[in-house]
């Protein structure tokens, strides 16, 4: 199987946001032109490992998660059936999210669960087996975020594709995976800030070593885990934030959410501000995407009702 994305571009940013220093933005919001982000990414080699089997896919998400979209894109183009479980209560007269209805388009059988059972689902690592109507051995379990081992090898590839090995990086962290493959790129070269989006995000850095030596890499320490940036919590946008985003945006021409890569600018420009980076330092934002999810942002904040806002 071919995989269906090649690499995505890298962007000088010049902006006032960022007083001299040397910026570029890696557009993994371009990587493909219909799953804005880095999900593709962490699914390449997991699917790339099940093609000869071809069994149906089963994982979990959100209303509006990234991950649900990127599998339901991801499954189609290559061929596998797939299954969502869904955190939340449905009832049958209810519409679907813009992702879910993206998702059920494109083949994904969707079914909820109440926040209890996808509670279990991240704790206990057979009970997504209860939630469908085919043996386990006919399908392949994706966890939550696509957060897997054998994600850190696609991530990594990130750091092949830019034309010099930059002195930072810096990501928006959610699950950890996405900075624990960019360690596993770096391969101990510079160092990596996450831009933590969760409240109380002191724990990833244990899923990070863990993901680092399941993958087979060192448990690399070039990186810091910034965790004053989460502006209340996972999907809390206070007026400042999206003043920032609505700014930088317009400024630079680059789209931005204000979950994820939203945080991660305005953290980068706070720490420029700070002098956090030396003259000189070579510095590169990834733009991990996220897009499609900002269309629930948008509706929960406008008063319609939605409570869900699982982008994962």
């Amino acid at each position: 199987m071919q995989f269906f994305y090649n690499s995505s571009p890298l962007q000088a940013l010049h902006s006032h946001f960022f007083p001299d220093l040397q910026v570029w933005v890696k557009r993994d919001d371009l990587l493909h032109p219909d799953v804005s982000g880095n999900k593709l990414r962490k699914l390449k080699f997991p699917l790339l490992a099940l093609q000869a089997s071809a069994p149906t896919l089963v994982t979990m998400g959100g209303a509006w998660s990234n991950h649900l979209h990127a599998t339901a894109h991801a499954a189609s183009l290559a061929g596998f059936a797939s299954m969502a479980l869904v955190r939340g209560h449905y009832a049958a007269d209810q519409v679907l999210t813009p992702t879910l209805e993206d998702c059920r388009r494109l083949g994904m059988q969707i079914r909820f669960v109440t926040r209890e059972q996808y509670r279990a689902l991240r704790d206990e690592p057979a009970a997504w087996q209860a939630h469908i109507d085919l043996a386990p051995e006919q399908c392949a379990w994706l966890p939550e975020g696509g957060s897997s081992p054998m994600a850190l090898h696609g991530v990594a590839e990130l750091v092949d594709e830019l034309p010099f090995v930059p002195d930072t990086l810096v990501v928006a962290c959610g699950t950890g995976a996405t900075l624990a493959g960019l360690l596993a790129g770096m391969r101990g070269r510079g160092r990596v800030l996450g831009i933590a989006a969760i409240k109380n995000a002191a724990y990833l850095h244990d899923d990070i070593g863990r993901l680092l030596e399941q993958a087979g890499y060192p448990r690399y320490k070039n990186y810091e885990l910034l965790t004053q940036f989460d502006h209340g919590g996972y999907a809390k946008a206070p007026p400042l934030l999206q003043q920032f985003c609505q700014e930088f945006s317009a400024g630079s021409g680059i789209p931005v959410e204000p979950v994820y890569t939203g945080k991660m600018f305005y953290a980068l420009h706070q720490l420029t501000l700070s002098g956090k980076f030396t003259a000189g330092e070579r510095v590169v934002a990834v733009h991990t995407g996220g897009l499609q999810g900002a269309r629930g942002f948008v509706k929960k904040n406008s008063g319609s009702g939605i409570s869900d806002c699982e982008h994962h």
